[in-house]
């Protein structure tokens, strides 16, 4: 089983990256909530956690090999805990992870319901299933500071997937959260109709000088 894989990333997609190592170059899925991040990362060596499951039917011999991967071993467990749930495969929750798992998290730990459903993939009752069967064990990542690897008790505001999902991709590339918040704030009040990731991300990039 390949748990971990490192190499030059050669493409990013809207769910899967290509991953050279070797002589080989392997196709990974990827959460879309590091999409952002992995398009900074063109060219580099990048290091992957990572989960490999065959996908088809058994019955008619028709399985394919796939990995999925994540930049961060926390995000892989959480991941796991969430496949756990009834109704959830690893295609379903990996479309769900369109935001950092630490906003995930935090709505699971707050009940919130109307926040796990704006989730792909996830309608009212699958929402209410992940809060019943993972209460009491995602705690740990409902923090701020789970979204760089650090755990503590502080709960990480709920924002929508593509603000969220922007600030997580300034945090990846260096900046303190408060900086990475301060400076999407400042973006969609400079520009309201920004409403992807990817561009928030760049006209954040633009404000601050940094590389476009």
């Amino acid at each position: 089983m390949i748990v971990r894989l490192a190499g030059k990333l050669e493409f990013v997609g809207t769910n899967c990256v290509h991953v050279a190592s070797g002589d080989f170059a392997y196709e990974v899925l990827v959460p879309a909530a590091d999409v952002p991040v992995l398009q900074t990362q063109i060219g580099q060596v990048t290091n992957f956690y990572t989960i490999e499951y065959l996908e088809g039917n058994a019955g008619f011999g028709a399985l394919t090999p796939r990995l999925i991967g994540f930049l961060r071993p926390g995000d892989r467990d959480f991941f796991e805990l969430i496949t756990e749930v009834k109704g959830i495969g690893n295609r379903k929750a990996l479309r769900a992870l369109s935001v950092p798992i630490a906003a995930i998290a935090t709505a699971i730990v707050r009940k919130d319901v109307k926040y796990l459903v704006s989730l792909p993939e996830i309608g009212k009752r699958t929402a209410e299933q992940m809060i019943v069967e993972l209460a009491g064990k995602v705690e740990g990542y409902a923090t701020e500071a789970a979204a760089v690897g650090v755990r503590t008790t502080t709960p990480l505001p709920i924002r929508s997937a593509p603000i969220e999902g922007a600030i997580q991709a300034l945090v990846m590339l260096g900046q303190r959260r408060s900086e990475a918040e301060a400076t999407v704030d400042r973006v969609i009040q400079i520009d309201p109709s920004l409403q992807e990731t990817s561009a928030i991300v760049q006209a954040a990039f633009r404000l601050r000088g940094g590389p476009r």
